[in-house]
């Protein structure tokens, strides 16, 4: 059976790059509940901080443009981190879609219903490559 290009780019690679660490690390950081804290603190000190701005504009101004650097920011990185999640999690799935595809080939000789079903596992191998 064929292998995708995914596969075959996860079988030669060393292991994850410094983007894909740093990744990692912010994922494992923002996705818990002590980050919550973090910004609730981050929003205490932006309120308290309203006496030493000149004008309340510069104020609301100084932190919608900080939540939209972190939004954009954090929403670049968890994408990352899904999409290869995502990635070796579809590998994981074709794998075992091999393995059981080869036990029913090998099972499939006293059976037309079972080579049927081998052709259609082996289809779908690979689908999301095709759509």
């Amino acid at each position: 059976m064929e292998r995708n290009d995914a596969a075959d780019d996860r079988r030669t690679d060393d292991g994850p790059g410094p983007f894909e660490r740093f990744v990692d690390a912010i994922n494992l950081r923002v996705s818990r509940a002590p980050f919550f804290g973090v910004i609730l603190v981050a929003l205490a000190l932006w309120v308290v901080s309203k006496p030493f701005w000149s004008s309340t504009t510069k104020w609301e101004l100084a932190l919608h443009t900080g939540a939209a650097i972190l939004s954009l920011l954090l929403l670049v990185l968890l994408e990352n981190a899904g999409r290869r999640n995502q990635e070796a999690a579809q590998e994981k799935l074709n794998v075992l879609a091999e393995a059981l595809s080869d036990l029913m080939r090998h099972h499939a000789d006293d059976s037309e219903e079972l080579r049927g079903s081998v052709e259609k596992l082996r289809e779908a191998v690979g689908l999301e490559e095709r759509h």
